[in-house]
């Protein structure tokens, strides 16, 4: 099993594409308390994507939750790929303005939406995901304690 793909302080230097298996991105503030901002799966992309185009230290870590396939690609490929395949600019692009979408909406429900809110939206749009991730990383994914969640998850196995 693959552990790390990047460790903050790091050099990114690859977008990395997964065919199988599952990746968090996360970084540990000062208490050494894990905050994950992305759960990468089959299909997705993942890097620190400020590291991977400037070049600078990375602030995230990448690694894998399960036995994982992954392509990567270094910025000068990914800058021939460009070149040499428009339609890819197109794809880059869309990728890009999905990414900032979700981003500002996990944004917005962190802000307002209530511990049991962020728990059934989460489970609502990505059944899956619930079902593939310990209870502890959904929880820092999602902002808050694991008791939390499992406080949500008990009182709404007996709603349902």
């Amino acid at each position: 099993l693959l552990q790390y793909l990047l460790q903050q302080g790091d050099y990114c230097k690859s977008f990395t594409f997964v065919s199988k298996g599952l990746l968090k991105s996360y970084n540990i503030d000062d208490k050494g308390n894990e905050h994950i901002s992305v759960f990468a799966w089959e299909g997705w992309w993942v890097s620190d994507m400020p590291s991977f185009f400037s070049g600078k230290e990375a602030s995230l870590n990448i690694e894998a939750v399960e036995s994982s396939e992954l392509l990567t690609i270094t910025l000068a490929n990914y800058n021939l790929l460009l070149e040499q395949v428009p339609i890819m600019e197109r794809y880059f692009r869309m990728l890009y303005q999905n990414s900032l979408l979700t981003k500002d909406l996990r944004l917005m429900s962190a802000a307002t939406h209530t511990a049991e809110e962020k728990y059934t939206n989460l489970v609502r749009s990505h059944p899956e995901l619930v079902q593939r991730v310990p209870q502890n990383l959904i929880a820092s994914y999602l902002g808050l304690a694991a008791e939390t969640i499992s406080r949500i998850k008990k009182k709404l196995s007996h709603t349902h």
